[in-house]
């Protein structure tokens, strides 16, 4: 896997300040992505054992409240296949520690088991994040004052709460 960027210290792309890792590959390619240069699985830099370290490390401070996984999309299949082993390190080492993922997928469509990205990654991947920002950006629904999301038809989903009911309920 590849990823086009790292943000320490970010505000914007969940609650409080964050770790984000922008990993590359989308096959959704949304009208007026904001970031079409991920979409390509080959843009940026390998996601080494060295920026596995460097992520773990920018979460140890207090302060830092999680991570956030986005992209490109975390939920392609050969992006799920190699973030699980991180995030497994990324669990053990600070499970007090929320985790957001933002995906251009469905929840209760794509990543169910018979949905175009279920892989045998994605119950445990999903399973250890937190919240969860899913569905296509449509520009027609762009909406400047909605909060972690940019169209209204993304959802903001307690993840924890639709792994264990199979209830999905957005939180903002």
């Amino acid at each position: 896997m590849n990823y086009s960027g790292i943000k320490y210290c970010d505000i914007a792309n969940g609650v409080g300040v964050r770790t984000v890792l922008f990993v590359s590959g989308c096959r959704n390619h949304c009208k007026d992505c904001f970031q079409p240069e991920t979409w390509a699985f080959e843009h940026g830099n390998p996601f080494t054992k060295e920026v596995e370290e460097e992520l773990l490390a920018s979460l140890a401070p207090d302060y830092v409240k999680g991570i956030t996984l986005l992209g490109g999309d975390p939920f392609e299949p050969e992006n799920q296949k190699a973030l699980l082993p991180f995030m497994r390190r990324v669990w053990a080492e600070y499970p007090t520690k929320d985790v957001w993922a933002y995906t251009g997928y469905v929840l209760d469509k794509d990543l169910i088991p018979g949905g175009k990205c279920y892989t045998e990654d994605t119950k445990e991947l999903l399973e250890g994040i937190d919240v969860l920002v899913d569905g296509p950006f449509v520009t027609e629904l762009y909406d400047i004052t909605l909060k972690f999301k940019g169209s209204r038809n993304q959802r903001v989903i307690d993840c924890k709460h639709y792994c264990s009911s199979g209830e999905i309920r957005e939180i903002m």
